[in-house]
């Protein structure tokens, strides 16, 4: 519900992530009125709520979660960043559902969510950003559960926890094998090519107005799914700050030699479109890039959809780290 980049570099924190299980099949359960309800784990409590959610509003990060999760959703805040990794089937329904907010918890539209009659809102925002909203208002209109994001890798976990809450953690599960399928035969596949390899990641949010690049780190959004099929990134950051800054960091552009040097691959995000953003093209535009060993040697490789936060996006960022790192079998 807020832009991507003061997500990413919100420093949220968490002391520990609530795994499903805490918060799903373990609760308790109760009547309540004419429907069951449970006690769900969520961080902002427990919260009571319908045991089988009828109609589900969802922000945030548990806006393209639960749209794959086929949740009953009758109301969403918008999610601009996710389109361009939405199928035609998803990106259908979601222009079809009742936006309640922009990409801002401030623009949440009160009044639009007690108009849709939700029995669930699913906040899914980074704890800082719940103070933008009213939470007691929310929780007038429907049971509130917030499960928002926490370091970048951690969208494994919030989404299971999301569509549990929903009542559609089968239906997640579906994709989650599907998507765990394809990543152990790509790791097959790259086993010979990537092992030894010590990899390093520009990512697209450095500042070219004060010189900076931002490299990502293991568990970062460049990174995390890369891993899964055997790509090691190396090193950590200096001085972890919280949330993404745990994993990755922003350096003058006079620190890319002591930073990659190391490093015998590069990989740097693109844009879903292919495109180099504006930070990335400032990184690979620079002589200290091109005298980098690992861009000397011809092993660096653009990656689109680094930004996945599902396992359906993820699966097609499977694919598009298959396309990237294709060259490697060559050899």
């Amino acid at each position: 519900m807020h832009s991507r980049q003061p997500w990413r570099l919100a420093g949220a924190v968490a002391a520990a992530l609530v795994l499903v299980t805490a918060c799903g099949s373990g609760s308790d359960s109760a009547s309540g009125g004419d429907a069951a309800t449970r006690a769900f784990e969520a961080d902002n409590g427990k919260v009571t709520i319908p045991a089988e959610p009828r109609r589900v509003v969802a922000t945030g990060y548990a806006v393209p979660v639960l749209i794959e999760a086929d949740a009953k959703l009758v109301g969403i805040s918008s999610w601009k960043r996710g389109l361009a990794m939405m199928t035609p089937e998803d990106r259908k329904r979601y222009d079809g559902l009742t936006k309640i907010a922009d990409e801002t918890a401030a623009s949440t539209n009160y009044e639009a969510i007690a108009k849709v009659k939700p029995d669930l809102i699913v906040i899914g925002v980074p704890k800082p950003v719940l103070g933008d909203l009213d939470l007691k208002r929310l929780e007038s209109i429907a049971p509130v559960v917030a499960i928002g994001p926490t370091v970048p890798s951690a969208w494994r976990e919030l989404s299971q926890r999301q569509a549990d809450a929903a009542g559609q953690a089968g239906r997640l599960a579906e994709s989650k094998t599907a998507y765990e399928k394809k990543a152990a035969g790509l790791k097959a596949k790259y086993k010979d090519a990537l092992a030894g390899v010590k990899f390093g990641h520009v990512g697209e949010y450095g500042d070219v107005s004060t010189g900076t690049f931002m490299r990502e780190f293991a568990g970062s959004w460049g990174t995390n799914i890369a891993q899964d099929i055997g790509v090691t990134y190396y090193g950590e950051v200096k001085k972890k700050g919280g949330g993404s800054k745990d994993v990755s960091e922003t350096s003058s552009i006079e620190e890319l030699p002591q930073s990659l040097g190391e490093a015998a691959a590069i990989t740097y995000t693109l844009e879903p479109d292919g495109k180099q953003g504006e930070s990335v093209r400032y990184v690979l535009g620079s002589k200290l890039w091109k005298n980098l060993p690992a861009v000397k040697d011809g092993q660096t490789f653009g990656l689109r959809y680094t930004e996945a936060a599902t396992y359906e996006s993820a699966t097609r960022a499977l694919d598009e780290i298959d396309k990237a790192l294709a060259p490697l079998l060559e050899k």
